[in-house]
């Protein structure tokens, strides 16, 4: 019997915000805005680079394939949400959880992996750049995409393989606006310290590996823009990384902030707010493409260095 009632749950409940009408309809207003400026930002921006032949270097392939996933992670959290502004039971089905996180889970983590390779990308173009086009070849930049989406679909699948195994005879009240998968994990009447412990052992390594890429190319590309002599050298050196670093360092801010002990989990709303939706909005402000010679073509570095 109580394997029985175990299998009942298989909708929840997404709490979302406010229960207040006047609340809903101003939330809906602002959010459907935001959604409609993120994806006109990120796509329009994809398909900038996908038509311009100029842009198509490494750092604006990395830079497309980023507001793709910035449009993915949008997809995944902001339309459900709309929808139960106005939606009675504000249901979901534990399959829509899954889809939920897995795009979700899957825009996140190539996000982390394509920040890493912008960094290095920068690194060689400022360190390097008579060497750039050797060391950073289109074949490169293609290997290094196609590995971000590979591993970042092999870390998801995992994680979405250990839900599956989890059943729930809980409430089905998920205090969040999305489908979270931390929120499950409290809901499930199976223990979930595998499912747990995979996210420490899958997602720190994968952190500490891009966190420690982008900290030891600025390391290195800071140490080479100081020895420049020419100060319009250095400062289109400083203009080239500025609008990446400023990005990475909100995206990492915000995701460790996020990442914390399991039963912290449901009170982070707004920490989750800002890194799936206020950062898709920002990114293609952050790297709007204002000048015509763009700061990123590494030819221009070569007469300052």
């Amino acid at each position: 019997m109580a394997k029985d009632n175990h299998s009942l749950t298989t909708e929840f409940i997404l709490i979302g915000f406010t229960d207040h009408p006047e609340l809903k309809t101003l939330l809906f207003v602002v959010f459907f805005a935001i959604y409609v400026i993120t994806m006109v930002g990120n796509l329009g921006l994809v398909a900038l680079i996908y038509t311009e032949h100029r842009l198509h270097t490494p750092m604006y392939i990395f830079l497309g394939n980023l507001a793709l996933m910035d449009s993915c992670c949008s997809c995944a959290t902001i339309p459900k949400m709309l929808e139960n502004f106005f939606s009675e039971d504000r249901r979901i089905s534990l399959y829509e959880c899954m889809i939920q996180f897995y795009f979700l889970c899957f825009a996140e983590t190539a996000d982390c992996f394509l920040l890493a390779a912008m960094a290095y990308d920068r690194y060689v173009a400022i360190c390097s750049p008579l060497q750039y086009h050797t060391k950073m070849s289109k074949k490169l930049c293609i290997q290094m995409t196609t590995g971000t989406y590979i591993a970042s679909n092999l870390h998801c699948m995992i994680h979405i393989g250990l839900l599956v195994r989890l059943t729930f005879c809980r409430s089905n009240v998920i205090d969040h606006f999305f489908c979270d998968v931390l929120p499950l994990y409290r809901l499930s009447c199976t223990d979930p310290f595998i499912n747990e412990l995979m996210i420490y052992i899958l997602s720190m390594p994968i952190q500490i590996f891009t966190i420690a890429t982008v900290l030891i190319s600025y390391v290195c590309l800071l140490s080479t823009v100081f020895k420049m002599k020419s100060k319009e050298g250095r400062g289109k050196a400083f203009s080239t990384c500025a609008s990446h670093f400023f990005s990475v360092s909100i995206f990492y801010i915000c995701l460790l902030m996020y990442i914390r002990p399991f039963e912290k989990g449901d009170k982070d709303i707004p920490v989750a707010i800002f890194y799936s939706i206020v950062i898709p909005l920002l990114n293609p402000f952050i790297y709007s493409l204002r000048n015509k010679e763009r700061i990123f073509i590494v030819p221009s570095l070569k007469k300052f260095t």
